[in-house]
């Protein structure tokens, strides 16, 4: 059985609208979930004595969702990642979107789908949300509905993403939780053991943008494409559990901030896997995307005070961030982005918690 009770959470400045809380409760998950960006505010999951502890990164009160923050908890897009140069061309005209991270367009630009009121509705097990992007917002081409649906089935929260665009789009869409499985406001997530089934994955330039195929005998045309890696022999071989702390100092890596590659099929299948040994909870997730972007939260310093007045700093939180490739819509060789009039985007992930 899943209980589903709504509440107000607080109202936007201006008279710009309530937000409401929906809880969605079963006997092993509670979920907070505010109609203000389809954001996750608390995830409650017990550990090994039954004693349960909120492990996702947030804030007490609205305000602290409305103050720049890092998406804690949030549904990102039209486009979740990187777009490199904020500019995309499309049948031969070129858009231009906000820079808003660095030289680049990060998360639908300015005002994404994280920073906008969603229209909800209540199901047996659950909630979802939905909203109308209108044509040419943050310089996106085209009318998308999208459709948010978050349900709970025991130890699982499954988020199904659907849109429909009135004229050919990229589209992307995630949600950007950031997980401690020893309970949010623990210090770090250096005793977690990560598991990530992927072969590959995409080396980044400074700019976090996938880098071009180095090498001499690159033929001219591939020279600009986003290079695929082997994770065998490198940092980015999480194919079996590594402990975060000891494979950031044994690798000499500040973090990750990356996408892995998945196995290309619209199937669900084995994403990742979490552990947290003192606590015994396990997060496994599963998805019918192409890749997961992980990042450690290397961004985190320390600065926002979180639910009961937590400091979030560098590396206290991970996201597994289920998702098209970055700046694929200037990448013709990852998978596409692109959706047209008539189609439907339509994608799942699933986060499975329980206690080893």
């Amino acid at each position: 059985m899943v209980s589903v009770t709504r509440a107000v959470f607080g109202d936007l400045p201006l008279g710009a609208g309530t937000v409401e809380k929906f809880q969605l409760q079963s006997d092993q998950l509670r979920v907070d979930i505010i109609s203000w960006g389809c954001t996750i505010t608390a995830l409650e999951v017990k550990d090994r004595q039954g004693r349960a502890s909120d492990v996702v990164l947030g804030f007490d009160e609205l305000e602290g969702y409305l103050q720049k923050q890092p998406y804690f908890g949030a549904v990102v897009g039209r486009v979740a990642n990187r777009i490199a140069k904020g500019t995309f061309t499309l049948d031969g005209k070129e858009y231009k979107l906000a820079i808003n991270n660095g030289p680049n367009s990060l998360h639908g630009g300015v005002k994404g789908f994280d920073k906008v009121l969603w229209t909800p509705r209540v199901l047996s097990n659950g909630v979802e949300f939905s909203r109308v992007s209108p044509d040419g917002e943050e310089g996106y081409p085209g009318e998308l509905k999208v459709w948010v649906m978050y349900t709970l089935d025991g130890g699982e929260l499954v988020v199904n993403y659907r849109a429909q665009a009135s004229q050919t789009t990229p589209v992307n869409l995630t949600n950007h939780s950031y997980f401690n499985l020893a309970g949010q406001g623990s210090p770090n997530i250096y005793d977690h053991e990560v598991t990530i089934e992927a072969d590959a994955f995409l080396p980044v330039d400074e700019v976090l943008i996938p880098t071009a195929h180095s090498g001499k005998n690159c033929s001219p045309s591939t020279a600009s494409l986003g290079e695929i890696a082997s994770v065998q022999g490198t940092a980015f071989d999480l194919r079996k559990p590594v402990e975060l702390g000891k494979h950031l100092q044994e690798f000499h890596v500040n973090g990750f901030d990356h996408n892995f590659c998945l196995k290309g099929s619209k199937e669900k299948r084995f994403c990742a896997r979490v552990h947290h040994a003192g606590s015994g909870r396990v997060l496994e997730v599963y998805t019918t995307q192409p890749g997961v972007q992980f990042y450690t939260g290397n961004f985190l310093d320390g600065t926002l005070k979180g639910k009961s007045g937590a400091g979030y700093p560098k590396h206290s939180g991970f996201c597994l961030e289920t998702q098209s490739w970055p700046d694929a819509v200037n990448q013709p060789h990852f998978p596409p982005v692109l959706l047209k009039p008539g189609e439907e985007y339509d994608h799942t992930t699933w986060f499975k918690f329980s206690v080893a």
